[in-house]
């Protein structure tokens, strides 16, 4: 149960002060125990929230949420952008398909954003779970056309990569890596990741799903949902408003993308070196049921990952692969 009167006790707590249950029964004309289910579908969402007896329900932490306008007025060329935000959805990047099948997106489209303050079927590479708590974290799906067909896309996920480790740096935000192909690390663990997906693959042009989930402040009862070493720009020290982080990140975003347009991956090599924290290191590729273990020597001017290995030197592409450490169960 997620409707329009969710929506308003939401933003009534969203400031991290008590409401009092009593009160919110008043304002919305219901009794508490109905108040009472509004809070747990919240709950249900991934809103930390605790009551306590006489004073009313109350956030763990303040969340402002999302707001277009906020977003917009950050931006470094606004005029440039067109966003939506939504409180619920069940993925961003579906949200974008959804619009793209239906024929309301086309070139003059590319950097629509949709941002979303939870989902329920949030998915990473490979079709795994995405865990999207509410108002935790900025998770956004942008659109580009690619007139140049799907052969222009190569070594795009790492083009992203590079915007988002751009933009969390100008913000302050130290210790970043990128890991082959599409994950945002700080201090060895995941802090973001990013999942590319390809619609209308017409044979001149190409329409393109970029979705990011960036990790603010991860309540502790997801832990037990997340099955690697992670991290969120709370544990970084940096208080910004979400809605200050999804303007800088967005911003550079568009910036990236209209350069990747322009000159492909293979302008941005230095770039990506800058945050490769695998290159150089004992490395394995998984690769369906193969593994191949060997040296990373960083990335082509098509975004495949070179790897030293007792074959000699070669380089790797694809979505299926999958790179970590030797000795390390993170992937």
């Amino acid at each position: 149960m997620f409707n329009q009167t969710t929506q308003q006790i939401l933003e009534q707590l969203a400031n991290g002060k008590f409401c009092s249950g009593q009160q919110l029964g008043e304002q919305f004309g219901m009794s508490r125990a109905a108040i009472g289910k509004h809070i747990g579908a919240l709950q249900t969402l991934g809103l930390d929230i605790y009551s306590v007896t006489g004073k009313g329900y109350k956030l763990c932490h303040a969340t402002p949420l999302l707001e277009q306008a906020k977003i917009l007025a950050s931006m470094s060329s606004p005029q440039e952008s067109s966003i939506d935000v939504h409180t619920v959805v069940d993925s961003t990047n579906e949200v974008i398909k959804q619009k793209i099948h239906r024929g309301d997106l086309t070139d003059a489209h590319s950097g629509y954003t949709v941002f979303a303050e939870a989902q329920t079927s949030g998915r990473g590479r490979r079709g795994r779970q995405w865990v999207s708590p509410l108002g935790s974290s900025l998770y956004f799906s942008t659109h580009w056309r690619l007139e140049q067909g799907i052969s222009a896309t190569m070594g795009l996920s790492l083009a992203v990569g590079i915007a988002l480790c751009e933009a969390l740096t100008e913000l302050g935000v130290a210790d970043l890596g990128l890991k082959w192909p599409n994950d945002l690390y700080r201090d060895g663990k995941k802090l973001a990741g990013i999942l590319i997906e390809l619609e209308g693959q017409g044979a001149d042009s190409c329409d393109i799903v970029i979705g990011v989930g960036i990790n603010i402040r991860l309540p502790d009862l997801v832990a037990a949902q997340i099955d690697q070493p992670y991290t969120d720009l709370a544990d970084s020290g940096i208080a910004l408003d979400r809605n200050t982080i999804a303007a800088a990140v967005l911003s550079q975003l568009i910036s990236v993308m209209g350069e990747f347009e322009r000159h492909g991956f293979s302008a941005m090599i230095e770039r990506w070196n800058k945050f490769d924290c695998f290159v150089n290191q004992k490395v394995e590729l998984i690769i369906g049921q193969r593994t191949i273990a060997g040296i990373a020597k960083g990335v082509d001017g098509q975004g495949g990952i070179v790897l030293l290995s007792d074959d000699g030197e070669q380089t790797y592409f694809g979505g299926e692969i999958s790179l970590r450490k030797l000795n390390d169960e993170a992937k």
